[in-house]
């Protein structure tokens, strides 16, 4: 009888073994105001001069991520409009609320540690406090976003 049960059990913990794998590939998510966001669909775009435009959206939001150009390394917000990042939420009466970094607004910073030309996608990180720059009082003054990351975001060439 032992030999039975122990081969019920056997084949029952082989039966119940099972691989849930899921990619998340591309990918962009991080830490809006200490809670988990991640982005339904995310893409880039690059320009003709050289400046990368990396968006992430969800059911009634807008994340963008913009660089002056594509070299792995580490581009400061607040120092310029040629980095910057906005953040748009459209509330449930389809009113606007946006938070931006600009020349002296906002500080943080965007980490491109690879941008692969072959695959033509991009992967790094970032984390910011961006400026409700409307003062919509439906919002918080400030927007962080902290631990982003961006994976293997397919990039478009705009000629």
């Amino acid at each position: 009888m032992k030999k039975y049960f122990l081969f019920v059990a056997v084949i029952f913990s082989l039966v119940s073994c099972q691989e849930d794998v899921s990619f998340n590939n591309p990918s962009l998510q991080g830490l809006k105001d200490n809670v988990f966001w991640r982005a339904v669909q995310s893409n880039a775009i690059k320009y003709p001069d050289g400046s990368l435009l990396i968006e992430a959206y969800t059911s009634n939001e807008i994340l963008s991520l913009k660089v002056n150009s594509t070299i792995a390394k580490t581009y400061f917000l607040g120092t310029s409009d040629s980095k910057k990042v906005t953040y748009v939420l459209t509330d449930v009466t389809g009113s606007m609320i946006t938070f931006s970094t600009g020349f002296g607004i906002g500080d943080g910073q965007i980490v491109i540690t690879e941008y692969d030309t072959v695959n033509n996608t991009v992967t790094g990180t970032f984390k910011f406090n961006a400026v409700n720059i409307y003062n919509n009082p439906l919002a918080g003054q400030i927007l962080n976003y902290q631990q982003g990351v961006f994976y293997k975001v397919p990039v478009s060439l705009v000629q």
